[in-house]
């Protein structure tokens, strides 16, 4: 294989998806030192306040790094935050041209990185699998661009679309290798979202079975109707309720119970219910970049109401439950001309056992 800049790029990305589920709220990088086609030096961002990928790779790197190319598949920041700016240390090392999958999005950076160090004499090219860093990077990029987390719905459904029968049974619809893969990925988020009523309804831990970080678990209940026992307390990773401001008099008992458990956030209201956009904005400035939202169909058909879905996973079992009266997966107002339905995009489609799991992106 020749060893092109694309070649060391996909080297870096590779070493960029070692963090996955760890770096938020920052993007996940990696980072190559490369002297007479072979690496000296490898680096990948592993956390919030560790080293960048650039300062681990040049530390390995040390005094090859002379002369050396580096390559890196986010732009290198210039800004102060947990960490140093890296410009600064790149400059410092010799390093004589610097890839760069692509551009910094962050509004403090985007570009200027770049700059500084072509002023400084060091050679820079930008853009080597950028679509597939942008990919790799989505939550991090809607995050830093819009200030709002980047939103996953997930289902688990019968094959006409329903998630529990008319008497409210939803144990089990899909598969045991669906609902074990469907643990897995909640690693993967900061968060966990649902309703009030499926709290009520399946009392449901809202852990990941398979890894020691838990997300944080948000419950979305205006009435703050959240029971004190409920299993979402069980375990130790924090809770958030959200809700609508107390309106004076209305101080209840369980609100004073539910915030010794669980952080109350309180946001706008919008037509007697909770403002999902402003929602939205508050969790994100609690830093929480990516949320999985799993049900129910009242909240779910809110979220694409309102537009704030990005990404969509729908487990499909080959069952017909039936039943007018029976729970369906997306609910909300829904639409009223079929031109006006929401049409998924980059489709991919996976099975497990008899089921189907459809993957695909909102917008």
């Amino acid at each position: 294989m020749k060893k092109d800049h694309g070649y060391f790029m996909n080297l870096a990305m590779q070493l960029a998806l070692k963090g996955k589920g760890k770096t938020s709220p920052n993007p996940m990088v990696g980072a190559l030192v490369v002297k007479n086609a072979r690496i000296v030096g490898r680096g990948y961002h592993e956390k919030a306040g560790a080293s960048h990928a650039e300062i681990i790779a040049l530390d390995e790197a040390g005094k090859y790094a002379k002369g050396a190319t580096l390559y890196v598949t986010l732009e290198p920041c210039v800004h102060f935050g947990r960490t140093p700016p890296c410009v600064d240390r790149i400059i410092k090392s010799g390093i004589k041209e610097v890839i760069v999958g692509m551009i910094d999005p962050n509004p403090v950076n985007n570009g200027r990185g770049i700059n500084i160090l072509k002023q400084h004499k060091i050679k820079v090219k930008v853009g080597f699998l950028e679509e597939s860093l942008r990919k790799m990077n989505e939550v991090f990029i809607k995050y830093i661009s819009k200030r709002m987390p980047f939103v996953t719905v997930k289902v688990a459904q019968s094959l006409d679309g329903k998630i529990a029968t008319s008497r409210g049974d939803s144990k089990w619809i899909t598969s045991d290798k669906s609902r074990a893969y469907a643990h897995r990925i909640r690693c993967n988020f900061d968060a966990i979202m649902v309703g009030v009523n499926t709290v009520l309804r399946d009392n449901p831990k809202l852990d990941a079975w398979f890894s020691r970080k838990q997300p944080i678990k948000i419950v979305v209940d205006s009435q703050l109707s959240t029971s004190q026992d409920a299993n979402i307390f069980s375990a130790k990773s924090q809770v958030i309720i959200v809700t609508l401001p107390a309106r004076a008099g209305q101080e209840t008992e369980n609100r004073e119970i539910l915030s010794r458990k669980a952080k109350i956030l309180e946001v706008k209201e919008k037509a007697g219910q909770i403002n999902l956009k402003d929602m939205m904005k508050k969790l994100a400035r609690l830093e929480i970049t990516n949320i999985l939202v799993e049900g129910g169909g009242t909240l779910i058909g809110a979220l694409f109401d309102e537009g704030l879905a990005d990404k969509i996973l729908f487990f499909i079992s080959p069952k017909i439950i039936g039943g007018k009266e029976a729970i369906s997966s997306v609910m909300g107002r829904g639409i009223s001309r079929i031109d006006n339905a929401i049409r998924l995009k980059n489709i991919k489609l996976r099975r497990f056992q008899e089921d189907l799991l459809l993957e695909g992106y909102i917008k």
